[in-house]
């Protein structure tokens, strides 16, 4: 499989480069296998898909849409040709639907990210597991971890300053909310226990409380 497929990301979607040396049966399998593989990291995301590296009938590029969509969460919602103008304006389109589906749309993801791995979603999300150290979670919305958080979160990605981030263990190396970053204290204090908190931002600064109901009236959702 190695080589047959590549998945690369790109601001409007995804592009597959597919061998043209690799027989159509074979690329329809590969392509299968990676994204059944890459499922949960992909989420339920809105994309367009583009394809480079081989030609490809109309028929063969809707035959690999629905084996993308038949193997992951992701929901294709054009193919994307190679010509800068009709690119544009598929970008437009997708973020006009991202933006509509935004506020009315969150996911789950159940698992440990580890060092490395990177979550990316376009809403909020509950992560039933642990960030580790090394790992990153990138999100539109909120990011609600019920587990530890010891790597990187990237809540409002979309430049929602109201977004927010809670974990049952908050000991972040890093956290972002819309254009604001706070970074981990050289040296962290030290408490005893578990508590879940709560990042906010409040006049241009992240604060970290822990999570009670007079912090929550002041959240704005």
């Amino acid at each position: 499989m190695d080589g047959t497929v590549v998945i690369k990301g790109f601001k409007a979607g995804i592009i597959l480069v597919l061998n043209p040396d690799a027989s159509y049966e074979t690329l329809k399998k590969d392509i299968a296998d990676k994204f059944r593989a890459s499922a949960a990291f992909f989420g339920e995301a809105a994309k367009a898909v583009s394809f480079k590296g081989r030609d490809l009938t109309d028929e063969q590029k809707m035959e690999i849409v629905d084996i993308i969509q038949a193997n992951c969460s992701l929901s294709i919602l054009c193919i994307m040709e190679d010509d800068p103008e009709t690119e544009a304006a598929f970008q437009k389109t997708i973020e006009r639907k991202l933006e509509q589906d935004y506020s009315n749309t969150g996911q789950f993801y159940k698992g440990n990210l580890r060092s490395g791995q990177v979550l990316d979603v376009e809403t909020s999300i509950i992560i039933i597991g642990d960030i580790k150290p090394g790992a990153k979670v990138i999100s539109k919305g909120n990011v609600i971890i019920l587990g530890s958080l010891k790597g990187n979160v990237y809540a409002g990605a979309a430049g929602n300053t109201n977004a927010f981030v809670v974990a049952l263990d908050m000991r972040p190396v890093q956290i972002r909310i819309a254009d604001t970053i706070a970074r981990a204290p050289d040296n962290p204090e030290k408490t005893p226990g578990n508590q879940t908190k709560i990042a906010f931002l409040d006049n241009g600064n992240i604060y970290i409380e822990p999570l009670d109901k007079d912090v929550m009236s002041d959240i704005r959702l």
